[in-house]
């Protein structure tokens, strides 16, 4: 979708835009748009951004509520406010305003998940260091009255299938560089929980004078290190896009060796590449790939490292 926008002459930012639309609206993996990835409370909320890497502009919405189209809502973030990121209730009125249709973003089947979890005694969950155990029970949880901290573990299966994002990086005809991200998020996050894909640097970014990278997996870990900037960044110093992808990878392993995690990267010149983290079940990375060179929208595959 993103591709034919471009040859019909579309902007880059057009591209990313429709292009990651139609993953909401075909609610791809279940973990792109609404019905998916109920939250503590069983409500689907979306977190979306863009970016024009020729303004350096960046429109995003975190916790948006009642509204399918979460990275138009983005888009209309850059295009009439002055702001970068609105979040929760808030964003949704806004969206509202900007002619948006305030909708249920629950389905029978994000129902489903949502009771077989409570079901499991809300296993898994986001929870630690509470009262009751939330490894055996679901809450409400609360501070316990003397906190001895244990070792945080990472069940990684569960983040392999709990978390995805479109992430999409378009290079134009001259070199003009977009970037976008949408997603539902976490399965079961706590309410109000914010990943990485709408926080500019983290989910994605764009820059039209180096490149532009997106990441997909853990957003509470990888947010932290920014891999999109970053690998940018590495880009915008010569370095090859995959190299660049898989020195961002290797940074977070040092502090999260068992993260799920990928990252795609594109410079200005049209090279790409991708990296991801390799965990137990999690040993290869598949991307989508259109230009000018394919006579068709290929599926590329990177092993992990």
């Amino acid at each position: 979708t993103a591709w034919r926008v471009l040859q019909l002459g579309g902007s880059e930012l057009d591209a990313v835009e429709r292009g990651c639309g139609q993953c909401e609206i075909d609610q791809c993996d279940g973990s792109v748009g609404y019905g998916g990835s109920p939250d503590e409370s069983g409500e689907t909320t979306l977190d979306a951004m863009i970016m024009d890497g020729n303004t350096m502009e960046v429109g995003a919405v975190a916790d948006l509520r009642h509204v399918k189209n979460a990275i138009g809502v983005a888009r209309k973030v850059i295009e009439y406010t002055k702001h970068t990121l609105l979040v929760g209730e808030s964003a949704s009125l806004f969206a509202v305003r900007m002619g948006f249709p305030y909708e249920d973003l629950t389905t029978q089947k994000s129902l489903s998940v949502y009771s077989k979890w409570l079901n499991q005694s809300c296993q898994p969950n986001y929870w630690k260091n509470v009262v009751p155990d939330s490894s055996k029970s679901c809450g409400p949880y609360k501070r316990p009255e003397e906190v001895t901290c244990k070792e945080e573990q990472t069940i990684s299966q569960r983040s392999v299938h709990n978390h995805d994002t479109i992430g999409m990086v378009v290079i134009g005809g001259s070199g003009t560089v977009a970037s976008g991200t949408s997603t539902n998020g976490a399965v079961h996050k706590i309410p109000g929980r914010v990943g990485d894909s709408p926080i500019a640097g983290a989910g994605s970014y764009a820059d039209s004078t180096a490149g532009g990278a997106a990441a997909t997996g853990d957003g509470d870990i990888m947010m932290r290190f920014l891999p999109s900037y970053q690998a940018v960044e590495y880009m915008r110093m010569g370095t090859d896009p995959t190299v660049a992808c898989q020195k961002v990878i290797s940074r977070i392993q040092k502090y999260a060796p068992k993260f799920f995690g990928a990252v795609i990267c594109a410079n200005t010149t049209g090279s790409y590449g991708a990296a991801c983290n390799k965990i137990p079940g999690f040993t290869q990375f598949h991307f989508m790939v259109s230009s000018p060179l394919l006579s068709q929208p290929t599926e590329q595959v990177v092993d992990c490292i």
